[in-house]
């Protein structure tokens, strides 16, 4: 048994990152490690916080210890919270990667637990280079990657980022498992009547927070087509803007567009994801940038088909004309597979498809591929 610990976001705080660390947890606890996750008592500032909490509505999950102790703008808490780690001589400590702003904080943490000369620290790399890039980007990141034993990644494209901050890293690719805490599909009558959408209609979902590199413009580019148009599908929007919504509402109505496209500007509570995902025909991400994708993986739980983009990680994640489409980062091309899906039907053959897909996503696998990873540095 090893003793590991998990630096994070984890409840009370949202959001895809801190659903994953638990649900690393569980699984990690489930091999018969002791797991305890790190999180956040300060995350962000709020002047750097786009959205409108930062917080879950959701219960705490029962069966996982968090420490709620990083303060990611001090210092002093970084050495003292590096300190009290390093003394508790963790096996292994997973360190999960983000975003370049909390890269002094990560990185001056793992320094310290290093000392003991014991510990092993893996960062888990959602991201090496950023989205939506800014000045500064590289330096910090240079200095957390060379604060980590190794890496796991869940795309070859982070991998293939992280290569140009090391030239040959210690890394584990392991695609992103399953979100299996959201529950199980409903009835497509049940949510959308639960979502006030006719039982008839041809639904598409875009959902997460809203950010230019997700290619929402695009997608409702696509919906004006005039072959779209001729099919009146309902594109859902669920999931919280972090930039300027307006931009988005003037669109719709530039394109005329207002009777085909429902917002819900809101986070989604885990309880409510179902909902959505189980009303939905196709999941749609259109997005111009990417590694992988949490969202792709609600879609593999609950059976639904997928159209993404040809970018990051995500074609290797969906398996075109199997799973769905995988398509070039432009507005026609979107067009033309919405048109092909529905007008030839295509739902329940790619959703046969995404079951059989998704038997690569395994959390049990995941963990073994860790452990053996950690046990060979």
């Amino acid at each position: 048994m090893l003793k590991i610990k998990i630096i994070g976001p984890a409840f009370p705080l949202r959001g895809g990152i801190a659903a994953f660390n638990e649900r690393l947890a569980l699984a990690l606890q489930n091999k018969g490690h002791s797991v305890e996750i790190i999180s956040f008592s300060l995350q962000y500032p709020h002047f750097l916080f786009p959205g409108k909490t930062q917080y879950s509505s959701s219960k705490a999950p029962s069966n996982i210890i968090i420490h709620t102790k990083i303060n990611s703008i001090n210092p002093f808490n970084w050495l003292l919270t590096g300190l009290k780690i390093k003394s508790e001589n963790p096996d292994l400590v997973i360190v999960r990667y983000w975003l370049p702003f909390m890269a002094p904080c990560l990185g001056t943490i793992a320094r310290v637990i290093k000392t003991n000369h014991k510990t092993k620290v893996i960062a888990l790399a959602d991201n090496i280079i950023p989205h939506e890039k800014r000045m500064g980007d590289q330096l910090l990141t240079r200095y957390f990657v060379k604060s980590c034993h190794a890496f796991i990644v869940m795309s070859r494209s982070v991998e293939d980022d992280l290569r140009k901050f090391l030239k040959q890293p210690k890394a584990l690719f392991h695609q992103h498992p399953l979100y299996e805490q959201y529950g199980t599909k409903v009835k497509t009558s049940m949510a959308r009547k639960k979502l006030n959408i006719y039982e008839n209609e041809r639904v598409i979902l875009f959902f997460g927070f809203i950010r230019s590199y997700k290619g929402l413009d695009l997608l409702l580019e696509a919906m004006s087509n005039e072959q779209v148009r001729k099919l009146n599908i309902k594109l859902i929007v669920a999931g919280e803007f972090y930039e300027d919504e307006l931009k988005y509402r003037n669109l719709v109505e530039a394109l005329s567009l207002k009777n085909n496209v429902i917002f819900f500007n809101e986070f989604i509570p885990d309880e409510e994801v179902k909902y959505f995902f189980s009303a939905a025909d196709l999941v749609v991400q259109p997005y111009k940038t990417a590694t992988q994708s949490g969202v792709t993986q609600i879609a593999y739980q609950f059976d639904v088909p997928m159209l993404v983009t040809h970018v990051g990680g995500l074609p290797e994640m969906v398996t075109h004309l199997t799973s769905g489409y995988v398509v070039e980062v432009n507005p026609d091309m979107i067009a033309k597979s919405l048109c092909d899906f529905f007008i030839h039907n295509r739902k329940e053959q790619f959703s046969e498809g995404v079951k059989k897909e998704k038997n690569r996503f395994s959390w049990k696998k995941m963990t073994e591929e860790i452990i053996n990873f950690y046990s060979n540095l």
